[in-house]
């Protein structure tokens, strides 16, 4: 009786560690850690695979996030493509000025039913320093022209000679200077206005470009198209002082 209890006990102590082996090898194997492959040589072909795809997606993904943050476009310098329309407009009208300020240059004639500058009508000459000479392109203007210059603020009584017309200038009274200053500091006026319409085009040419731009470049870039629309002020006014000096003789 004895012997076959032990033998019971015997069998039992087997069955318990078949078992326990049997349900260690139906366990679900662990991946290996994420930095090593030591362990892969364990597992299946299909679950070494996927672990090798998963792992490659994450390094995939990781890549293309790091290559959107690190990606800056730099943007383009507009600097000096602004700067350089600024000026040559800025450069046009104070020479333009100076054509206005010329003697005869600011009379408008009014032909066809348009007012045109006398100088696009005309080439008007010095004979000496109290004769103008205007010689009209289309001779059939002539009275038109004519009746501009009388109309002036210069007190003129042209004479028709031939094909041209003779302007001679009589000595400038207090009243003619005054009425003739008046004429520069308007034409100036003027054209200080074309010299802040072509710094205005700048400025909204930068406020355009300022989202691609680093802000210390805006302001560099404002400040410098400031000093240049107070450069061309500048010489607006001059011209403007100095023919007014020419004028009244000062």
């Amino acid at each position: 009786m004895a012997l076959f209890l032990r033998r019971g006990a015997a069998l039992a102590a087997r069955s318990i560690r078949a078992a326990a082996a049997s349900s260690a090898s139906t366990s679900v194997h662990r991946l290996p850690s994420v930095g090593s492959l030591a362990g892969a040589g364990e597992l299946a072909p299909t679950k070494l695979f996927l672990l090798e795809a998963r792992r490659g997606f994450a390094k995939g993904k990781k890549s293309k996030d790091d290559g959107r943050g690190d990606t800056v476009q730099d943007a383009p310098d507009i600097g000096p493509t602004v700067k350089s329309a600024a000026t040559q407009q800025m450069e046009a009208a104070v020479v333009a000025l100076s054509r206005e300020l010329s003697m005869l240059d600011h009379i408008m004639v009014e032909t066809t039913g348009v007012k045109v500058a006398l100088n696009r009508l005309a080439v008007v000459s010095v004979l000496d320093a109290h004769t103008l000479s205007v010689m009209p392109y289309d001779p059939s203007s002539m009275k038109s022209i004519e009746h501009a210059i009388i109309s002036s603020p210069l007190g003129i009584n042209p004479t028709p000679d031939g094909n041209r017309i003779i302007a001679n200038i009589p000595p400038l009274t207090k009243e003619n200077i005054q009425a003739l200053c008046k004429v520069v500091t308007k034409s100036a006026e003027d054209f200080k206005q074309s010299i802040r319409r072509a710094r205005q085009k700048a400025l909204d040419t930068i406020k355009k470009s300022a989202s691609g731009m680093p802000k210390d470049d805006v302001k560099r870039l404002e400040k410098e198209v400031e000093e240049l629309t107070k450069k061309f002020i500048k010489s607006a006014d001059d011209m403007c002082k100095a023919k007014e000096k020419e004028i009244s003789g000062n």
